[in-house]
């Protein structure tokens, strides 16, 4: 059962790589000052390769783009190798010409951390709301720190991470015991008012959850199956993710 989602299947994860950054290039080009939701992780780290191939070659102008990132860990400074803000840093943004003005993610050393929810949500605000926003998937259905029974009327929180996702972050951090425990994140109600949605997954070890989000049922265990309900969803992935479905 597909609802408002429309499913790419791209025959390898560079294929998906590449179509995605194709996708977000586009929207760049047909509105200039476009606010675009970045996401971190494993998943996105080649499109946002592609996302700067296609912006040295085609000269994809970023000059008016503006970002803003889904969430960020608690307690981890800007400068940590492991920090959203570092990552999306060293993938993305300094590789484009975008004004740092026009970027922003959580700041994860906010005291109290709740005191930048208003932040995020007035950032949001002030770029105009999110043209497109990009998102990738965990194995347990987590869409940025929205793990499972998260409300889907959730707006921007402090969140625990699940033990799945701290297992699956480890390494990153060096260790399961220094991963951090909560998350600043966008809430999925805030995901979803979104205009566009570009969901992307990769591998054999997505292909259960692909085919949840895909046919399952629209539900809280399964957060990433909200977007079902939303008017303009694509989904892409490779054949791997795609082989339950």
């Amino acid at each position: 059962m597909i609802d408002a989602i429309k499913l790419s299947v791209a025959e390898t994860e560079t294929d998906v790589d590449r179509e995605a950054a194709l996708r977000v290039s586009r929207q760049v080009l047909l509105k200039p000052d476009s606010l675009i939701g970045l996401a971190t992780g494993d998943t996105t780290v080649g499109m946002y390769h592609w996302m700067v191939r296609l912006h040295k070659e085609l000269a994809i102008d970023y000059s008016g783009v503006k970002t803003c990132n889904l969430d960020e860990y608690v307690g981890v400074a800007e400068s940590d190798k492991s920090s959203c803000r570092y990552r999306i840093h060293k993938d993305l943004l300094s590789h484009i010409n975008i004004k740092p003005e026009n970027t922003y993610v959580p700041n994860g050393l906010c005291e109290p951390p709740e005191q930048e929810l208003q932040t995020f949500r007035e950032t949001v605000e002030r770029f105009g709301g999110v043209d497109l926003q990009i998102v990738g998937v965990g194995s347990n259905g987590h869409i940025a720190f929205n793990e499972p029974g998260t409300p889907f009327n959730s707006t921007y929180h402090i969140v625990p991470i699940a033990q799945s996702t701290i297992e699956a972050k480890s390494k990153m951090f060096g260790g399961r015991d220094k991963v951090p425990t909560h998350g600043i994140s966008m809430g999925i109600r805030d995901i979803m008012s979104s205009r566009k949605i570009l969901l992307i997954a990769k591998g054999a070890h997505k292909a259960p959850i692909i085919e949840k989000i895909i046919n399952g049922d629209i539900c809280m265990d399964v957060p990433a199956s909200v977007l079902r309900l939303h008017p303009d969803v694509e989904i892409v992935i490779d054949r791997s993710a795609a082989s339950l479905l």
